[in-house]
């Protein structure tokens, strides 16, 4: 009874020994972000803003004057007849996350946080308080530079975004809903996101579950190294509020900018004059690409970088300066990042081989609005029947074919309803392009006979026009095609 007695408590203890290592082998592998906090927290600065805001437009007739007048907002006091209206008056409004890039007083924080401010304050760890001038912001990819009149400040240790790894641990520290100082953590959940942005996608965003709030905004992301890699800046939500999907810039992308905000006060970046699309399997299969990738273009600016270069609509940009192009978004974060003036060589596949081009780039511009659709006539779609792909189509008369400025193309008058891709009726095929070979639409008895020649799962890509917008559209013929 008593062997029984000892042998269960060497065994209780043997348990609770083992069980007692394994929850420190297991506290030992868990990362520990007091070393960072301590060392980095001091660079972290809170942000807030006065904005302008529109002035309520108010007169005395207005019977909603007195309401305004003893509960509007500050900074309004009523506007007496005869009298100029103000349109603006000034109030807080927002308030976000930054640091500090140099002693002397350099900040970096999102666009977004300082965007129409007056008057701009940045709150040190330590309590002190500055007033801070706006050196430049860039919308486009929603980094701003600020600068106070501070010296041995503690700064941050920049890294390298190229270097980190998907499911690796990452700290936030920032000022959600006002909390100063605040540090959150998690891991790389992806990297390389597009997002929909302003400007049109001029940042490949770091994706990560580390809980991001109102606040943070404008804070630095660090990897364990203590080194900051990322700008927080999105978070995808319903409520408002953290769900697990944050967004951060990556810090190359941050310091290309502030390199150009503190040489010259602006962002200028480099065009060439080509409007692209991405390269489906589909697509690529069309055009004989050997594998998925590229930029296809659609249209060449006359007189542009690339028009004077050689480029032509149906190219598929897969290099820029022996820089893979892996997918069309790639290519505008590419080129945009070149100085204007420089001369680089794109590597372009047509028909069914590489070709290279010198094209110089030039200093992009801010869009101007598109022209117009060109009118066109409806096309009499009762006297043609569908061909195997369900579409209705008629050949287009001289004057339609002047008024739109080209020489060959077919109007799609009608579709039946099994047709794929992003065609519309009224759209104007200009080229088909099967197996890598491209074939300019002529009538529409040629383009019909073309598609019928061909072999189910074979994959077409069609030319089109729509307005005055040209596009590529890839349908791979089989279950829904006649």
């Amino acid at each position: 009874m008593k062997l029984r007695s000892w042998t269960m408590l060497v065994t209780f203890v043997s348990a609770a020994w083992f069980t007692q290592t394994a929850l420190a082998q297991v506290a030992a592998r868990l990362p520990d972000f007091t070393e960072l906090y301590e060392q980095q927290g001091p660079a972290v600065v809170s942000i807030d803003v006065t904005q302008k805001a529109r002035r309520p437009e108010i007169s005395e007739d207005d019977p909603f004057y007195e309401f305004f007048r003893r509960f509007g907002p500050r900074g309004f006091e009523g506007i007496p007849r005869g009298a100029p209206r103000p349109r603006e008056f000034e109030q807080p409004q927002a308030t976000g996350s930054g640091f500090v890039l140099t002693a002397d007083g350099y900040v970096l924080t999102n666009a977004h946080v300082v965007d129409d401010a007056s008057e701009v304050t940045v709150k040190l760890s330590d309590k002190r308080e500055f007033n801070a001038k706006v050196i430049g912001a860039d919308k486009r990819t929603d980094v701003a530079l600020l600068k106070i009149d501070a010296n041995a400040l503690p700064k941050v240790s920049i890294g390298d975004p190229e270097k980190l790894k998907v499911g690796e641990w990452v700290a936030a520290i920032g000022k959600p809903f006002g909390l100063e100082n605040t540090i959150t953590a998690g891991i790389v959940s992806a990297k390389g996101r597009d997002l929909p942005q302003e400007g049109g996608g001029l940042v490949s965003f770091i994706q990560t579950d580390v809980p991001i709030n109102p606040g943070n905004s404008g804070g630095p992301l660090f990897n364990m190294k203590g080194e900051v890699i990322g700008i927080n800046s999105i978070i995808f939500t319903r409520t408002g509020t953290y769900m697990g999907l944050a967004f951060a810039i990556p810090i190359d992308v941050a310091m290309n900018v502030v390199k150009q905000l503190q040489e010259k006060g602006r962002v200028t970046r480099g065009k060439i004059g080509v409007q692209i699309q991405e390269v489906s399997k589909e697509t690529a299969d069309a055009f004989g690409l050997p594998k998925q990738g590229g930029a296809l273009v659609n249209s060449v600016e006359k007189g542009g970088p690339a028009d004077k270069a050689g480029v032509e609509s149906g190219d598929i940009i897969v290099k820029v300066d022996g820089r893979a192009v892996n997918s069309s978004s790639e290519l505008p974060r590419i080129i945009t990042q070149v100085r204007p003036g420089t001369k680089i060589t794109l590597q372009v596949w047509r028909k069914g081989a590489t070709k290279d081009l010198a094209v110089s780039v030039v200093e992009l511009k801010e869009e101007e609005p598109s022209a117009r659709p060109a009118r066109r006539s409806t096309p009499d779609k009762d006297k043609a029947k569908p061909n195997r792909m369900g579409l209705v189509l008629t050949d287009l008369s001289d004057d339609q074919k002047k008024e739109l400025d080209i020489k060959n193309g077919v109007v799609v008058a009608d579709i039946t309803g099994t047709a794929r891709g992003d065609i519309q009726p009224g759209d104007v095929i200009m080229a088909i392009i099967s197996r890598g070979a491209s074939i300019d639409a002529k009538s529409a008895e040629q383009v019909n006979s073309l598609i019928a020649k061909l072999e189910k799962g074979a994959s077409v890509t069609l030319l089109l026009r729509r307005g005055e917008q040209q596009f590529f559209s890839t349908i791979r013929l089989g279950n829904g095609t006649q």
